[in-house]
């Protein structure tokens, strides 16, 4: 056996030994008995980031107390969710105020995070999108992640070259009705335009159509610009619940083969569904089955 290698079981003792120790309670207090990093998968040229629509229950602000000391040090909010508790009417996107901005980016420096990417609302009038650029400039955004119709990929690529700001085409199941359920729909969109129009393949959607997430990244080769790294319990069902990786049926550590053998860098997002009682505690055992896996890579 090759010395980056390990059994089945071997990586899954790795996987639970990192975390054996650790020990989690709710609320925003949650995260500051979690210290991970993630050294390995950094070496892989995986940038772990935290999809904030996990923490869909709580504001900007609360979310980004809650990952703390989780080894994730990048962020993607989306835009229909509440900047702070105090005023929920408030949305993390281009709607909010140049002081609101500021005080958005000092709270996540403060933290040590980065929004590197920012899920988008990239709709029909193209008119609009050059605030959602201006914002994401602004913010210090590398990707948008959005699921665009096809008639405004020729407006977007030349804006994407414009901010060199890279578009990344997410899906969510068929059943949910995305225009961007299979890879084809999305190298279609691709097709002609400049490599700053990528996917960003989300694996537990993939299964929720009942398409096997390894084979939909081998499609995609050469245009993924970031990944929704996700989990689900059943194949084929539209609302199946979000586990933590490796519990699922993505069959997760072939997921991550896939992509050390596409040789992917970039940004790798955990985005976790379930609102589980012990939220923090299921998105670390995400975090610590990536670097256990990369442990063996490297």
């Amino acid at each position: 056996m090759a010395a980056n290698q390990l059994s089945r079981r071997e990586f899954l003792v790795a996987a639970g030994g990192l975390g054996a120790a650790l020990a989690m309670t709710a609320g925003a207090a949650e995260a500051q008995k979690v210290k991970l990093s993630t050294p390995k998968a950094q070496k892989l040229g995986w940038r772990l980031s935290c999809g904030l629509y996990t923490f869909r229950d709580r504001s900007f602000y609360e979310a980004i107390d809650a990952i703390a000391g989780l080894g994730i040090v990048n962020v993607e909010p989306a835009f229909f969710l509440p900047l702070s508790k105090d005023h929920p009417d408030l949305k993390t996107s281009e709607s909010l105020s140049a002081e609101q901005r500021r005080e958005m980016k000092q709270r996540l420096d403060d933290r040590g995070l980065k929004m590197a990417s920012y899920y988008a609302s990239l709709e029909a009038d193209t008119s609009a999108f050059r605030k959602v650029f201006d914002f994401a400039g602004e913010m210090g955004v590398e990707t948008l992640v959005a699921e665009p119709p096809a008639e405004v990929f020729d407006a977007l690529d030349k804006l994407c070259q414009e901010y060199k700001i890279s578009l990344a085409v997410h899906n969510h199941a068929e059943a949910a009705g995305s225009n961007y359920w299979k890879p084809e729909n999305v190298l279609k969109v691709c097709e002609g335009r400049s490599k700053a129009i990528g996917g960003c393949p989300d694996t537990g959607h993939y299964v929720r159509t009942g398409l096997a997430p390894s084979q939909c990244l081998k499609k995609l080769e050469g245009r993924i610009v970031c990944v929704h790294l996700k989990d689900v319990a059943e194949m084929g069902k539209v609302d199946a619940r979000d586990v933590p990786l490796g519990q699922g049926k993505a069959n997760y550590a072939q997921v991550l083969q896939t992509l050390c053998d596409l040789r992917f860098k970039g940004l790798a997002t955990i985005e976790y569904e379930h609102l589980s009682p012990q939220l923090v505690e299921d998105v670390a055992q995400c975090v610590r089955f990536v670097e256990a896996f990369a442990s063996t890579k490297v």
